[in-house]
């Protein structure tokens, strides 16, 4: 950072290994204090598998410690755990014997730990190696980027002395601080903006596109590398010194995938293990100790992201999703699994098709696997929280419709029950669906897992699906979609004339408007006492002041086309789809010829009311808010959605000659088309 050396000039400059013998260099200085002094060496120090022949005035004179055990032996051994080993004592010795040479950021922390056990202070002389080690870490160490990172990377073998002796806690607030100086740039060094989440709002959480980020700012690259326990120490400074949130949760985020998202991290743990262990020990041992280590920095993490709605401004919900499902494959607790899902919820209007967890393609059963049992709960979370604002919102649809596009994915299992796939359905209400398209492909998709369901089956698993909230596109579809109910089939069929009907009001709509403008500019407010001035220029079927010049014809096409999309193709397979229900009503005739003798049926059809009002008292389904013409084609639902037993004969033999009249009606309109005529289509009422 700054002007600071990297970590790898560092090692070049400051490497233990690139220093003289140590060994050498306390053995010259044994017999130059012996030929200076004339006096032997006298006192014999032990460690580990090392002994030290010293002499007993400098020991006596520097370290509290020697001098209370050189009171009782002229032997001393030093305990396993002696900071840095017989390694550092080597160093503790000879600097004992006056060198000063050999401190650098890699051997400083255990030498000061060194020095403080062996109670080498100002009590017992000026200047001794406690306040030069400090001096060292204050002075140099704390003024540099990398080398502050050297020395808390040392630090972790120095526990928990490093941390009494203030080392770790003043490597963490200068790194913070540091860091603070990077993202505000007072001398304007930097010649690209500091990273945030910006960049992963508009695409899903990968590995990929954060290497990608991190590549720009190595002084992240740094911190992710830290153990967590010190990487959380900094984040907690970092917001302390009052870094703003936008820059402390990418970091948060990428040290998540690096030590728990990332594969090869995982691998990187394992094969650390198996390299000190017996073959016959590894396999077990080592999967539960590497996810039981990232389980703890996992939870860790939890702690450390925001939550609430705030967090939706700096953290992409796709990187949530890639914690929970991690979560599951460790044994999360239940409790912070919990607390994850809860964020999700929150956030849910922000997430992707992508992100959601998806079943694994190794279970037997989707219905049965975990994944979907959390995506269940989470969508079930969002319901509650929106049961609780009462009112509607946009959010709440986009929820709905991400739901629906999630049943679409997971309806491919045969082995789906119609009741199981119904409670799913209603995991999100039926009003928060803005459009049934999305509805529509997952109820396909699942009786098209399941073949042989009778119409009963299919009509009960069909019966949230609303014609009326179905695109043009998606309503053709149904009308030639041999897995659907007849009934639903019926009611598209319905929609699709009411929709006819309205191109049609709105063509002749438009030829008022033109002729308005090309004979009389514009009408008075008495003529149309409801409107606003009817003149050329505000016909919405216009542009510029040629539109006065179209023809009715011209209109009657270019709305046609506009708005119903009624092609000359569509028109034919419709034809084709209602020939098809005219077979399997004809099936329904002679079924219904056996079961009935026929005095009941001539008892019957003499109460039998007349036709028409028969035909305007019943509704089709799912339109009961509407209220179609006299003519309306509406009475083609009415007799297969509520028909009485005793009649249903009748209604057959009537339903027949009305789809006989649709089927005319549909090849009439393609002769009409191909013969260009230009003349107003007859529209289709009954």
């Amino acid at each position: 950072m700054g002007t600071s050396s990297s970590p790898k000039d560092s090692s070049i400059l400051y490497s233990p290994l690139s220093s003289p013998n140590v060994g050498a260099l306390l053995k010259i200085k044994i017999i130059s204090w012996s030929q200076e002094t004339g006096l032997p060496v006298t006192i014999r120090v032990r460690i580990a598998d090392r002994t030290f022949n010293l002499h007993k005035h400098p020991l006596f004179s520097k370290s509290g410690y020697f001098r209370r055990q050189l009171n009782e032996s002229n032997e001393v051994e030093l305990p396993s755990n002696f900071p840095g080993g017989a390694e550092t004592f080597e160093m503790m010795a000879l600097f004992i014997y006056g060198s000063s040479t050999l401190v650098d950021p890699f051997n400083v922390a255990a030498l000061r730990c060194a020095a403080e056990y062996l109670e080498m202070t100002e009590e017992y002389i000026s200047g001794n190696l406690c306040e030069r080690f400090d001096i060292y870490l204050n002075q140099v160490v704390l003024q540099s980027w990398d080398d502050t990172l050297i020395v808390l990377q040392k630090c972790q073998m120095l526990l928990p002395l490093a941390e009494e002796l203030l080392i770790v806690s003043r490597c963490i607030e200068s790194l913070a601080f540091m860091a603070c100086m990077e993202i505000l740039d007072p001398e304007r060094r930097r010649d690209h903006p500091v990273v945030t989440l910006d960049a992963l709002a508009s695409q899903p959480w990968s590995n990929e596109t954060v290497k990608a980020i991190l590549s720009q700012d190595l002084w992240i690259k740094d911190l992710i590398a830290l153990p967590f326990p010190f990487f959380k120490r900094i984040m907690s400074s970092l917001r302390r010194q009052g870094m703003k949130e936008k820059y402390v949760s990418p970091i948060v985020l990428f040290y998540a995938n690096k030590w728990v998202l990332s594969r090869k991290t995982h691998q990187y743990w394992q094969d650390a293990r198996k390299e000190g262990k017996p073959d016959n020990d590894v396999e077990d041992d080592d999967d539960d100790d590497t996810n039981e280590k990232v389980s703890k920095i996992l939870q860790g993490i939890l702690d450390l992201l925001p939550m609430g709605e705030k967090a939706s401004k700096v953290i992409p919900v796709g990187f949530y999703f890639s914690l929970l499902s991690r979560s599951l494959q460790l044994g999360l607790t239940s409790e912070s699994r919990e607390k994850l899902q809860d964020q999700i919820a929150s956030l849910l209007y922000l997430a992707r098709m992508e992100d959601f967890l998806l079943p694994d393609s190794s279970n037997d059963s989707i219905s049965s696997c975990i994944e979907l049992t959390v995506m269940k709960s989470i969508f079930s979370k969002y319901v509650s929280f929106m049961e609780l604002t009462h009112t509607p919102s946009p959010r709440n649809y986009i929820v709905a419709e991400l739901w629906d596009i999630y049943l679409t994915k997971i309806a491919t299992d045969p082995e789906w029950s119609s009741k199981r796939f119904l409670e799913l359905i209603e995991t999100v209400p039926l009003s928060s669906r803005q459009t049934h398209d999305h509805l529509y492909r997952a109820l396909s998709t699942f009786l098209m897992a399941h073949p042989d369901m009778s119409q009963e089956e299919k009509g009960l698993v069909c019966k949230y699906l609303n014609c009326q909230k179905l695109s043009q596109e998606v309503c053709i579809e149904a009308v030639q979609n041999e897995l659907m109910p007849l009934r639903l089939i019926v009611q598209a069929l319905f929609v699709q004339q009411l929709n006819t009907q309205q191109a049609f009001k709105e063509c002749s709509d438009s030829f008022r408007y033109a002729q308005c403008g090309e004979y009389s500019g514009s009408l008075s407010s008495t003529i149309y006492p409801n409107s606003k001035s009817q003149n050329l220029v505000e016909s919405p079927y216009m542009e510029g002041s040629e539109g006065g010049s179209k023809t009715l014809s011209f209109l009657l096409k270019d709305s046609a086309m506009q708005r119903s999309e009624f092609s000359r193709k569509e028109y034919e397979s419709t034809s084709f789809r209602i020939q098809n229900l005219e077979e399997e009503l004809m099936s329904l005739k002679k079924t219904l010829q056996l079961q009935h003798i026929s005095k009941q049926t001539e008892t019957i059809s003499k109460k039998v009311e007349p036709v028409s009002a028969n035909f305007q008292s019943l509704k089709p389904y799912g339109l009961e808010g509407r209220t179609p013409s006299k003519k309306s084609v509406g009475q083609v639902t009415s007799c297969i959605g509520s028909v009485n037993f005793s009649s249903q004969k009748r209604y057959a033999t009537r339903l027949l000659k009305i789809f006989r009249r649709i089927t005319l009606f549909g090849r009439g309109k393609s002769r009409k088309k191909q013969g260009g005529n230009g003349l107003r289509p007859k529209i289709l009422n009954f």
